[in-house]
């Protein structure tokens, strides 16, 4: 299934870079995409979208954005939305007609209705955006007669294909739809002759349930799916963070009738075939970051992967034999090492990885320590299964310089050497009592009281993790903001669940001093002394770059990952495709 095509311009502009099927030249490129996907066995459904009404990225002061009723603007509330006439409502309805035309015509399978997470059709069907009173609003069945009429629109221009619906069971934030309310409109919609319900979460005013990141955990939408089966006769599809296990074991129980895997696909796209051969453990994990997927949607950027470099290059980084063997060494067995492993093996060089701890992953594998982050050690577990039946051979306690004869020889050196942990010249920060994040991270003996110096990715996850587990935890921040360079969608869940977990945020403080009692920091207010039996320092990293510097001169040598500029893990993972590609 598709991802959004617009049916119409008439009222909005279709933002650049969307699909769309307001036009009969969208034709032949819709035969292509079916008859590729029916090359390989499968079927292809299309779905289609009224537009965003008060979601609508583009406010064009000539052209205010539109609505079921005058409902403020989502992203700029001062900006008053126009309630859609009558007679332009059956206009879109027809431009549904005619776009499920032209998906028949193309050889399409099936049809979605875009109908969740606050877009037009569902601004329609929720009474707190819709405060009509003609035929469109008022009664659950009133503010539903937009969406059973494009649903009959869609079946008459497309007789005989299948009609699901996309529907936002619950918003997810106070006064949004909940899902008893979505139960009246599911029967409503079962009515107007639907065939299959696709049952979610989330609005624009709970983002994070729209792309659920690592910190709403696994299957995390399965109460929408059961509300539905709860009704409905027709059959279910679930989604939201499914494991391949939960997945199977809802179809199994009659729980959902479909599994919607979305994120996952792009992670690995064969992950339904790898089921169907039993190949669960060689399926690449998604870690749920949103980094270069939704990430890059929303900035106008092609689509890509944390974890899997080949997506959008497709044809180009096709992993086919390289024109001459090399003999490859590889320093450091953190992602962008294991990454660079996996794809020189797989081009026909024989790698070795030398890692000066005993554990693979680098950075991963302590970042990983919460539950929530438990797919980030997954892609560890998941690089050990790959390198298993590959050239490589990987060698843990290994420390290497620039004159290791463990480097005599090699064709090509690939140094992933990762950072080191930033120690700010503060008094009393090598106390007794102060605590690496990642040695905390990794079972340091750590007291009820903890103070986190510094507020990024890191020390927030740490502090979240360590309130979960019962303790007391404090974080101090120079930036105005927790976790700033994160992606706003994961934001919002890490700064709730900060939140709930009743951990004290000081922002625009700066660590001054440390002592056996506790930390000091400054902010506008003067000095404030914080209580801490353990202090923990999260100040950031730099660049290991003492091995870097000492082979610069030598061939056949290239840096990657945080060794060159400290990023995120996919950052890193596809420095190291990339590196070994090239080879």
């Amino acid at each position: 299934m598709t991802g959004i095509n617009a049916v119409t311009d008439d009222y909005e502009v279709i933002n650049e870079g969307l699909g769309r099927v307001d036009s009969d030249a969208a034709i032949p490129g819709l035969t292509k995409l079916a008859e590729a996907v029916h090359a390989h066995g499968g079927a292809i459904s299309v779905q289609l979208t009224a537009g965003l009404g008060r979601n609508i990225n583009n406010v064009d002061p000539a052209r205010p954005p539109i609505s079921a009723s005058d409902n403020p603007h989502w992203l700029v509330p001062g900006v008053v939305c126009r309630a859609l006439e009558v007679d332009e409502i059956a206009v879109i309805v027809q431009r549904f007609r005619e776009a499920a035309a032209r998906c028949k015509a193309a050889g399409i399978d099936a049809i979605d209705i875009h109908g969740h997470t606050g877009y037009l059709i569902d601004q329609f069907m929720s009474p707190q955006w819709n405060r009509r009173e003609d035929q469109y609003g008022g009664s659950v069945e009133n503010r539903c007669r937009f969406a059973t009429e494009i649903i009959a629109a869609v079946k008459e221009g497309a007789p005989g294909l299948p009609v699901s619906f996309r529907l936002s069971v619950d918003h997810r934030y106070e006064g949004g739809r909940t899902p008893e309310d979505s139960k009246q409109i599911a029967r409503v919609l079962e009515s107007a002759g639907l065939d299959l319900m696709m049952a979610d979460e989330g609005s624009y005013e709970a983002m994070d349930y729209v792309f659920p990141p690592y910190y709403l955990g696994d299957n995390c939408m399965m109460g929408a799916a059961a509300a539905m089966k709860e009704v409905l006769s027709i059959p279910v599809l679930g989604c939201g963070n499914l494991t391949p296990e939960r997945a199977e074991a809802a179809i199994a129980a009659g729980e959902m009738e479909f599994a919607g895997i979305g994120r996952a696909l792009i992670a690995d796209p064969e992950w339904a075939l790898k089921l169907a051969e039993g190949r669960r453990e060689d399926i690449r994990p998604c870690i749920r970051c949103n980094q270069l997927c939704v990430g890059n949607a929303f900035v106008g950027k092609p689509l890509g992967c944390a974890v899997n470099p080949a997506v959008g290059y497709e044809r180009e980084r096709v992993l086919t034999p390289a024109p001459a063997s090399k003999r490859v060494a590889i320093v450091g067995a953190g992602p962008a090492g294991l990454e660079a492993a996996r794809v020189a093996a797989l081009r026909g060089h024989t790698v070795d990885v030398y890692e000066k701890g005993e554990q693979l992953g680098g950075v991963l594998w302590p970042a990983a320590t919460p539950e929530f982050k438990k797919e980030l050690r997954s892609m560890i577990f998941w690089w050990e299964r790959q390198l298993r039946d590959l050239p490589v051979t990987v060698h843990t306690g290994v420390e290497i310089a620039p004159d290791s004869p463990e480097l005599d020889g090699a064709d090509a050196v690939i140094l992933a050497t990762g950072s080191t942990p930033l120690t700010p010249p503060i008094p009393g920060l090598d106390g007794e009592h102060v605590v690496d994040v990642i040695d905390a991270h990794l079972g340091a003996e750590l007291g009820h009281r903890i103070v986190v110096c510094g507020g990024g990715l890191s020390g927030a996850d740490f502090a979240l993790e360590a309130a979960q587990d019962g303790h007391d935890v404090t974080i101090v921040e120079m930036a105005d903001g927790i976790a700033a360079d994160l992606l706003m969608i994961n934001r919002i869940t890490l700064m709730r669940d900060l939140a709930e977990a009743g951990i004290t945020l000081l922002t625009g403080h700066t660590v001054t001093a440390v002592d056996p009692t506790g930390v000091t920091v400054g902010g506008p207010d003067g000095p404030v002394h914080i209580a801490a039996d353990t202090v923990v320092s999260a100040f950031g990293v730099r660049p290991a770059t003492r091995l870097v510097e000492a082979l610069a001169d030598r061939e056949g040598v290239v840096a990657i990952g945080d060794c060159v500029r400290p990023a995120k893990v996919g950052d890193a993972i596809n420095a190291g495709f990339e590196a070994a590609f090239a080879l």
